[in-house]
């Protein structure tokens, strides 16, 4: 069975659907000049390093993968870039490639891409590996050329010379240009919009660490409120409070289906926890539930005032908040430890056990203060990209645990507040929440499909993303549920008739 969507095609095989190459837009575009020519290549302030046919593999086409550095002038920095060319059948585009965490992106991130047709790049944005270390220059201190390049430099010079080297090695330039990411490569999604709005005509952003100095501040204060309390929760702890509020809040929407359609509609006290013993721990005490609370809530000022969002119910607290050890511990995630480490305190060191309320508000105060101009990426003002008829599609798991999603809806909100409102800012972005679903996938919700495809078909044919699909698979690959992802603030409803398991039964309604 075939079944044409937008600009693209997707094949269906069994019951699993699988991406197959967008329409190509030049007919027969085929290399002009050998794959190891590009090494002669000559680029301001890069050098190409390799460039090397991957031959093909089973169903994946030959590729030309490059490998090229650029330098600014006189700083010493390296940012590497990585490219993927195919050798035939390249459909027109260009499509960068985002990263996660500290890590800027990766060879192996552009050969998906390349197979479907694209030519597609990515950079390590200046450092080796995912580690926040390369923030400290040999004196300890902060190196702000390579943090810039991290934040927003790196993707840009990929994009540059990406572009160049797809018109020396096809003799003509990409007709569009995407950007896709999520996490760190929806961050910079993004921040290419906003401080290079003509790099790409459509991005796809998923779960955007934008928001970057409050999220990694916010991060650590799980482990600050348990310091505060001397009360680590344990996971068993942890996940009876995720289980009791999904069983308390599931059947909100109307439908129970062992999701939290939207948290902020939950107010499940963990107070009636206490006395309870979940497996494998002893009894729930007030202590706990304090914990669980204060996490959920969010970070606050010790004079009560809002900080930051706080996780939603119905997400595991195991992301952020997770403990472990005998004795029990708090265990902050390693890209949080590594933001405070390298980033805030300059102290690769550093021991988080001597934070206090007073101290946190001191640091959180400090990493919006100093790094949100480089790293914040929450710039509201995306006229330019939309005079340059850019397209965003902007999507977030709503039980994600690592990037709450109240930030990314502060962050859409305030472009509709810039963008002359609801209606001018849908003309050129929309947000797609996904409930049930982790960072950037997984978890007990329907899995967000074909988001790429709508950018793609928002670009070149003007067809706005009205909704989304989103399929819950067996082992097997066999949909046993879907439901459609509305446009923010739009929800999915349930008609009241047939079954709650297939989308056609819901429509997407205000709530």
């Amino acid at each position: 069975m075939v079944r044409t969507i937008g600009a693209s095609i997707w094949i269906m095989v069994g019951a699993t659907a699988l991406a197959a190459q967008p329409q190509p837009i030049f007919r027969n575009a085929r290399p002009v000049r050998s794959c190891e020519s590009l090494t002669r290549v000559t680029l301001k302030d890069t050098v190409v390093d390799t460039a090397a046919v991957e031959p093909a593999n089973g169903t994946r086409p030959a590729i030309c993968r490059v490998t090229a550095t650029f330098t600014h002038p006189g700083a010493g920095d390296r940012i590497q870039i990585f490219l993927g060319l195919p050798l035939a059948n390249w459909n027109g585009r260009f499509e960068g490639v985002g990263g996660g965490g500290f890590l800027g992106g990766s060879p192996y991130g552009v050969m998906g891409p390349a197979a479907r047709g694209f030519a597609a790049g990515s950079t390590d944005t200046g450092h080796p590996g995912g580690r926040g270390s390369f923030a400290l220059d040999s004196h300890g201190r902060l190196d702000w050329l390579l943090i810039r390049d991290n934040a927003y430099l790196g993707i840009h010079e990929m994009t540059v010379t990406g572009k160049a080297l797809v018109k020396a090695f096809y003799g003509r330039n990409a007709r569009y240009s995407y950007f896709n990411g999520c996490s760190t490569g929806g961050r910079q999604g993004l921040s290419e919009a906003q401080r290079y709005p003509t790099d790409y005509d459509g991005v796809l952003s998923g779960a955007p660490a934008i928001n970057w100095p409050k999220l990694h501040a916010e991060q650590m204060w799980g482990h600050v409120v348990m310091i505060r309390l001397k009360d680590f929760v344990p996971h068993c702890k942890f996940a009876a409070a995720q289980a009791a509020a999904i069983a308390a809040c599931d059947a909100a929407d109307g439908v129970k289906d062992g999701v939290i359609d939207d948290p902020r509609r939950c107010d499940y006290d963990p107070r009636r926890l206490v006395g309870t013993s979940p497996a494998g721990c002893g009894p729930f005490t007030e202590a706990d539930a304090d914990v669980i609370r204060q996490i959920w809530q969010g970070p606050h000022r010790q004079d009560g005032s809002f900080l930051w969002y706080g996780l939603p119910r119905g997400a595991s607290f195991s992301g952020l908040s997770a403990t472990g050890g005998t004795p029990l511990s708090s265990r902050p995630n390693p890209i949080t430890l590594d933001w405070w480490r390298y980033f805030l305190t300059e102290d690769p060191q550093w021991d988080w056990k001597v934070l206090t309320p007073g101290l946190y508000e001191l640091y959180f105060d400090q990493s919006v203060e100093e790094f949100g101009a480089v790293l914040g990426t929450d710039n509201p003002d995306l006229s330019k990209f939309r005079s340059h008829g850019g397209k965003i599609v902007v999507w977030h798991g709503w039980a994600d645990q690592l990037i709450y999603p109240e930030g990314t809806i502060d962050y859409y909100r305030r472009v509709q507040q810039q963008m002359g409102g609801a209606k001018a800012t849908a003309e050129f972005m929309r947000l797609f929440l996904a409930p049930g679903v982790e960072h950037c996938a997984g978890g007990p919700g329907p899995q967000p499909t074909g988001q790429f495809e709508a950018v793609i078909a928002w670009v070149e044919e003007g067809k706005a993303p009205n909704e989304l699909q989103a399929v819950r698979r067996d082992s097997s690959g066999t949909v046993i549920r879907s439901r459609p992802l509305c446009p923010y603030p739009l929800v999915a409803r349930y008609k009241g008739k047939g079954s709650t398991d297939d989308a056609a039964n819901f429509a997407c309604r205000a709530k």
